[in-house]
């Protein structure tokens, strides 16, 4: 007999218990097997035939749940490239408040992409967020699902996505503070950590259903916020799934969010000013070319560059006595000053609490542990393009300020996207913040820690992991323009010290350093600069992942080349770096190898 209702979806939730006799079909009936559970509403079931676009009838694409901060709206719906079914779901209890209100939720919103029944490959990929996530998976009028998605649905793979628990977009805090300007706990405990255990429930028991059988594999797959829930799931919820894909996490999450205005405070302490883009541009390549990366237009090992543009003639401005050098000097729109010099040296050096930094030569940045009192958090490399970054404005800076406002309770503090009853954002951080007040936030957004359901993520404890015979790989950027690569880098270092050293931590958790990767780059990189690509299909890093969960062989040295086909590069497995041999083009991977 068929097991339907409430009890065929709760006992469908775990692998060993019984299984429906039949496979459902993507209508009604689904439904109904679906109804009862729990806190759980069946908002939408619908059928999919291959060609069609997968969008709802009279509706616009929704965001999608995996893009950069910048999000995709308005992009062209993906074409559903199998016959597929399409469910939606929302798991309460969410939290209450008035209508109006960002802060109130119905739950937590999850969309599921089910392939045809003899196109399922038996196994479940779920994809993380960016940003603050807020994306459509509870509407009935948009899909959440993008390309990337479509694409691993047309693989054969069950795909799930979810909207971490509010409604708004990936550039909207609002949903985290309630209308009396209090923290809201609820919203932040389905942000961090919450929705992460709900989808990978709700995902499995809806597959069981679907298919009459369970999956083999299940699998997650998260870049930035959706690497952060990826090293969430492995420090909360070990047992969710097999492997774990981690790209750039947005883990230290109140520290490197925060510390992301420093640049800019420093800035308008120093200089009175902010520096101009076209000038933060220059001084990038002026690094990139100091330390051997002017042919490949990116640096292999940023992390030992100690170029100091206060000692680069050709990158100041010359000075009336005419004692400085020509070159950018002789544009003052691309040269810089004395002072401008200095800032960027900051900036390059990371957060500290009074605006200090040695001398690059003496100290660049590069440790990987914040050792003493002084320095806050990590800077971004040289060779990340600094523009790109929030001290040059770029959209990194809404959410760095949006944290500082939710750390110090203070909408105004915030960005433009900040809404709440108390007070509308109106980026009052620039005026109100020196140093002191920019170090003040950023520890009080550690103090709040428990109220934000430990969004940072930074536990290295992972022997529950390790004893559930998860896996996970992890790769980082080293020119990430959102999140400092040192971040990343720290917290596996943490993991080794914690857990015995790379040969024990290596068993279940490699990661990967690559150069020139920025955060936006995810999904081809710039043309020249090689890194994994999901969407073009290659999608190296988790081919990798699922080849060591499911065949035991663990990932070594993995060729990667760029979307023009002009660069190769071998990533190697930390803390083995990318190292060229001194003989060769400089843009074959057969010119590197992996050396510590």
């Amino acid at each position: 007999m068929a097991l339907t209702g409430p009890a065929a979806f709760a006992q469908a939730a775990d692998n060993g218990g019984p299984t429906p006799s039949a496979p459902l079909a993507c209508d009604d009936g689904l439904k109904t097997a679906l109804s009862g559970s729990a806190d759980t509403t069946v908002l939408l079931v619908k059928a999919f035939k291959q060609g069609e676009p997968l969008l709802l009838e009279g509706a616009a694409n929704g965001a999608a749940s995996s893009s950069t901060v910048e999000g995709a709206a308005g992009a062209p719906p993906p074409t559903v490239g199998t016959d597929m079914c399409l469910v939606k779901l929302l798991v309460g209890p969410g939290n209450p408040g008035p209508a109006e209100a960002r802060s109130t939720s119905a739950g937590i919103g999850i969309e599921v992409l089910l392939p045809s029944h003899d196109g399922w490959n038996g196994r479940i990929r779920a994809y993380g967020n960016s940003g603050w996530s807020g994306t459509p998976q509870a509407s009935e009028t948009q899909i959440a699902s993008d390309d990337l998605h479509s694409a691993a649905a047309a693989k054969g793979f069950v795909v799930a996505t979810s909207d971490n628990g509010h409604m708004g977009s990936p550039i909207d805090p609002s949903f985290a503070m309630n209308p009396d300007g209090s923290v809201n706990t609820v919203g932040w405990k389905d942000f961090s950590e919450r929705s992460l255990h709900e989808v990978a429930e709700k995902t499995k028991a809806l597959t069981k259903l679907y298919y009459g059988r369970p999956h083999e594999f299940a699998y997650w797959d998260g870049f930035s916020t959706g690497g952060r829930q990826g090293l969430k799931i492995a420090q909360a919820f070990p047992g969710d799934f097999d492997g774990i894909l981690v790209g750039a996490p947005a883990i230290n999450w109140s520290r490197y969010h925060t510390a992301g205005l420093y640049a800019q405070v420093a800035m308008k302490q120093d200089l009175g000013r902010l520096v101009a883009p076209e000038k933060l541009a220059t001084v990038t390549k002026a690094a990139i070319a100091a330390c051997g990366g002017a042919e490949l237009g990116f640096l292999i090992d940023p992390l030992s560059c100690r170029y100091d543009p206060t000692q680069d003639a050709a990158a100041l401005c010359k000075e009336p006595s005419g004692q400085a050098g020509s070159g950018a000097a002789g544009d003052p729109q691309a040269c810089l000053t004395k002072e401008e010099a200095t800032v960027v040296n900051k900036i390059w050096y990371g957060q500290t609490v009074d605006g200090s930094a040695p001398a690059p030569q003496s100290d660049n940045g590069s440790a990987n542990v914040l050792s003493d009192q002084t320095r806050l958090w990590f800077g971004w490399t040289r060779g990340t393009d600094l523009k790109a970054t929030p001290a040059g404005g770029a959209p990194g800076i809404f959410l760095a300020a949006d944290q500082a406002a939710l750390e110090m309770q203070d909408p105004t503090l915030g960005s433009q996207f900040f809404v709440n009853a108390t007070g509308k954002g109106a980026n009052r951080w620039l005026e109100t913040l020196d140093y002191a007040g920019l170090a003040a936030a950023q520890a009080r957004g550690v103090e709040l820690q428990p109220q934000f359901s430990a969004i940072n993520t930074d536990d290295p404890d992972l022997s529950a992991l390790d004893a559930a015979g998860g896996k996970v790989v992890m790769y980082q950027g080293l020119a990430d323009e959102y999140i400092p690569a040192q971040g990343s880098i720290g917290y596996y270092e943490s993991v080794l010290s914690r857990m015995g050293g790379a040969e024990a931590v290596q068993g279940f958790f490699r990661s990967y350093l690559i150069p020139g990767f920025t955060h936006s780059g995810r999904s081809e990189g710039l043309p020249n600069v090689p890194v994994p690509q999901p969407v073009s299909g290659r999608d190296e890093m988790f081919t990798a992942l699922q080849d060591w969960v499911e065949n035991g062989k663990a990932p070594g040295t993995i060729k990667v080349t760029s979307s023009d086909g002009s660069v190769s590069l071998p990533l190697c497995v930390y803390p083995m770096k990318t190292t060229y041999k001194g003989a060769g083009s400089v843009k074959s991977a057969t010119s590197y190898a992996c050396e510590l």
